[in-house]
């Protein structure tokens, strides 16, 4: 069918695009499909676009959810998992899906809850389980090392070759609780997925559960035609939302369909079509098979009650599992890799990588300071508008080429993005992150704003600082300071020949961590970034 054809088409190339924003490297990618990350449900709704959101609800009332089998990039990722199912069942004479009742009050009672913290403020609760933030989490903590590994084995090659068209990367972990969350998200996803196709979705996703309010109004939608229908249950087992009812007669669940159009194609009756059902015309309740009664032979207990002998004693003496050519079952081999590969890649993203110097001695790795309030990147405003608008999706974390950006672990402000300078300083030239946010959390600024943007100020540490603790001359802030706010000044004003401190100049500082990140002390600074609640120009 030509509307299945061009639906998988269109979802193929949203999750390719989604996918490749959280994977590129170079920045490249995002002028041409960053518009794809700001069609998402929350993102728009948080950044208050009216158009985009107007598009959304059009789409619905037109097509039904369209947005979830072709533009939610959680949903097709639901897709590829079940279908992955689907094609290494041993038992494919089994159906694929069957009718499952609607769990109202664990569907309506999460939708109630997402709503009241998006009221309330509660966003790490939203974030947990807002879709598109989900799949930004599960590829970044999982696919994007991959990706890294693979341009590292790439920039071997290219050394040797003579070529420098790739440069290594460090992996390393950002933030193990949100590391944590990603895991726990794949994990349920691909259950829920593998068992039942879009389970997750029509009973815990609040996105596709307001999509589902007005789906039920969609002026486009399959239709079974009650006269034609011969109840063979080919559409239902082919509905992998589980929304068909054929044997008691419901017909369709609209608010559950997700118009992939997999019954479409189906009925060899020609008693369901995708076509025009407004107010009515298309009513697809079908009639009860056999009058809503059940024939004799499914009334009595099937052999008297009793249980043959074979199901009464322990299957294989108990002794051991099944094996087809000592092979384990297909799902059963496919969740156990999954799973070491889960636990593999956070086991290696785990290892620390200190610094050598020439001599092979270890350098002892950066810490980041104790902050009263956290930095959060120039152009998000302050630290109120960052925590009502950022979605937590990482999509600027992975992008941060500085590795400035990494994901905070505060309860208010749970797996958004802060500030923090262990391995590397914000420079004044890079405005990627406002260039990406989808959300609004990160307002886009040029690079002519961002150098009189101040997100924190600079503050010194006395007794770190080797020139007034041991009386060594440095001046590495003030030498690489890009804003001009840190002079280095006599320790005894009295004597101009004494080693020489910095003095900062608290207007002129831009809060960029130049002076944390480059000062030799460690592991803690003896300068570091306080930031500002909310941001000022300077």
């Amino acid at each position: 069918m030509f509307a299945k054809k061009l639906r998988v088409a269109l979802a193929v190339l949203f999750w390719t695009g989604i996918t490749a924003l959280f994977l590129d490297l170079t920045g490249a990618l995002h002028l041409w499909l960053g518009w794809m990350a700001k069609v998402q449900m929350l993102p728009a709704v948080l950044a208050l676009n009216a158009g985009v959101i107007a598009l959304l609800v059009v789409l619905t009332l037109l097509f039904g959810r369209i947005y979830c089998s072709v533009i939610c990039p959680l949903g097709v990722f639901q897709d590829g998992v079940s279908r992955l199912h689907l094609t290494l069942r041993r038992k494919k004479s089994r159906p694929a899906f069957s009718y499952r009742p609607e769990r109202k009050w664990l569907r309506y009672g999460v939708w109630v809850l997402f709503v009241v913290a998006i009221i309330a403020g509660v966003h790490a609760f939203v974030v947990i389980l807002a879709p598109y933030s989900a799949y930004g989490r599960m590829v970044t903590e999982f696919l994007r090392p991959v990706a890294i590994w693979v341009n590292n084995l790439l920039a071997g090659w290219a050394e040797r070759a003579g070529s420098y068209a790739f440069y290594e990367r460090v992996v390393w972990v950002r933030s193990l609780p949100v590391l944590i969350v990603a895991l726990v998200s794949l994990v349920v996803v691909v259950v829920l997925a593998w068992r039942g196709g879009r389970t997750y979705c029509n009973t815990i996703c609040p996105v596709g559960t307001t999509l589902g309010l007005l789906s039920r109004f969609a002026a486009f939608r399959p239709v079974i035609d009650a006269d034609k229908c011969k109840h063979c249950k080919a559409c239902e087992h082919a509905c992998k939302a589980s929304c068909i009812d054929i044997a008691g007669g419901k017909g369709i669940d609209y608010s559950r369909c997700v118009d992939c159009f997999n019954c479409i194609g189906t009925c060899k009756f020609d008693a369901l079509r995708y076509r025009f059902a407004w107010r009515g015309r298309g009513d697809s309740t079908v009639k009860p098979w056999n009058d809503g009664k059940l024939p004799q032979a499914l009334v009595k207990p099937w052999n008297d009650g009793k249980l043959p002998q074979a199901l009464v004693q322990p299957w294989n003496d108990g002794s051991s599992l099944p094996t087809r050519s000592g092979v384990p079952d297909a799902g059963r081999r496919a969740f156990l890799g999954g799973a070491a590969i889960a636990v593999g890649t956070a086991a290696l993203r785990a290892q620390g990588r200190e610094g050598i110097d020439g001599g092979l001695a270890v350098i002892e790795g950066k810490k980041a300071p104790k902050r009263v309030t956290p930095i959060t990147p120039p152009g998000s405003l302050s630290a109120r508008n960052m925590a009502s608008h950022c979605t937590a999706c990482q999509l600027c974390v992975s992008a941060c080429p500085n590795g400035v950006l990494r994901p905070s672990t505060e309860a208010g402000t749970f797996m958004q993005p802060t500030s923090s300078f262990e391995r590397g300083w914000c420079r004044p030239e890079c405005t990627r992150c406002s260039e990406i946010c989808p959300s609004g959390a990160i307002c886009r600024i040029s690079r002519e704003e961002k150098t009189a943007i101040q997100t924190g100020h600079a503050v010194w540490v006395r007794e770190n600082c080797l020139p007034a603790a041991e009386g060594i001359a440095c001046g590495n802030c003030a030498r690489h300071c890009p804003s001009g706010a840190i002079l280095m000044v006599p320790l005894d004003p009295s004597d101009p020949g004494s080693v020489q401190i910095p003095s900062i100049d608290p207007e002129r500082c831009i809060g960029c961590g130049a002076c944390e990140h480059l000062c030799p002390v460690r592991p803690l600074s003896a300068i570091y970034v306080e930031g500002n609640t909310a941001h000022r120009k300077i």
